[in-house]
């Protein structure tokens, strides 16, 4: 690929993923949009440990969580950050929040999904929650982002999935982000922000594109 300015620095953003997020399709062409040059692997694949910036979009399966967390403390900047992934993959993380004062309610039915972007809230589905809702979500973000020792705009993305006044469950990993549960304009929306969300990552990590001036 042919970049528009070779004398800036294009990070190697890598989405390490495979079909489990069929409508993830629309992440490339909005990393574009920003100047972003990303490209899908799958997280094994060996091109993907030499990555400037590598992006979870798929979860290992029980059998191969050793490896993977193996894997994900190798990589140069992962997002979200190894330490989070390590403690959300963790038998007791919903404990832990509980422990945090987060209400959680492991054995209901989510009855609303909620997606926050650089820590902030993005979008939900099926139906447009209180602002109580909204608040447990980010208090369980918070509490997450403090016992991974990292900030809340340091997850790139948190899934919270909620009934009533209870956390059922928090997906840092690789969450379904619901791109197809959108309209045409959210959807649109909330993938330039996420593109943005990763633009800022870039920015802290020293990735930005005057960051390594190119003679």
């Amino acid at each position: 690929m042919k970049l528009a300015r070779p004398d800036v620095f294009h990070p190697r953003i890598v989405l390490a993923g495979g079909p489990r997020h069929h409508d993830d399709s629309g992440l490339v062409p909005a990393l574009r949009a920003r100047g972003l040059h990303a490209r899908w692997l799958p997280w094994r694949d060996p091109q993907t440990a030499g990555a400037d910036l590598v992006i979870l979009r798929a979860a290992p399966d029980a059998e191969g969580r050793d490896e993977f967390l193996g894997w994900a403390r190798r990589i140069r900047h992962l997002l979200n950050p190894p330490d989070a992934v390590a403690w959300n993959l963790g038998a007791r993380y919903l404990r832990d929040l509980q422990d945090d004062g987060v209400p959680t309610a492991p054995d209901r039915t989510a009855q609303a999904t909620l997606i926050f972007l650089a820590g902030k809230p993005s979008h939900a589905w099926p139906l447009e929650p209180e602002f109580e809702s909204w608040d447990l979500g980010y208090a369980a973000i918070a509490s997450a982002a403090a016992r991974a020792r990292i900030g809340t705009r340091d997850l790139l993305y948190a899934r919270a999935d909620v009934a009533g006044e209870e956390l059922v469950g928090l997906d840092l990993v690789a969450p379904s982000l619901g791109w197809s549960q959108l309209d045409v304009d959210t959807r649109d929306r909330a993938q330039r922000d996420f593109a943005l969300a990763v633009e800022s990552a870039c920015e802290r990590l020293g990735l930005g594109p005057f960051s390594h001036r190119r003679p």
